[in-house]
């Protein structure tokens, strides 16, 4: 009974750590945006769907879920490339989605490795 109520609490989530990081990330993005870091003009040119899965994304990152971060993060950067990356695209597009899937087997092996220990 005593180990069953550790794993409860030790498994919950807080709230107020979820928000921290919430507002975190978006100053953050609010930073980005309004300095106009990534050259994508004006202000709703950061905030549309793409950046929106990017934002996702890095909240989850921050939050341990790693894969459904990283796959967040991909998507919403491979919807941005032509915007942020000035190379040749194909080039990209050889080593982006491989690099993608391997950073997914690596979070599944990074998560069932912090699970084991605690």
């Amino acid at each position: 009974m005593r180990n069953r109520d550790y794993q409860y609490r030790h498994n919950e989530r807080r709230p107020g750590v979820a928000i921290g990081i919430f507002l975190v990330v978006l100053g953050l993005a609010l930073l980005v945006a309004t300095n106009d870091l990534f050259n994508l003009g004006s202000m709703s040119g950061y905030f549309n769907w793409k950046t929106a899965m990017i934002f996702i994304g890095v909240v989850l990152l921050l939050n341990l879920e790693f894969t459904g971060g990283i796959l967040l993060v991909a998507g919403g950067v491979w919807f941005l490339r032509e915007e942020l990356f000035p190379f040749d695209y194909e080039q990209f597009e050889d080593f982006f989605w491989p690099a993608v899937i391997a950073l997914s087997g690596i979070s599944l092996i990074l998560k069932s490795i912090i699970r084991r220990r605690s």
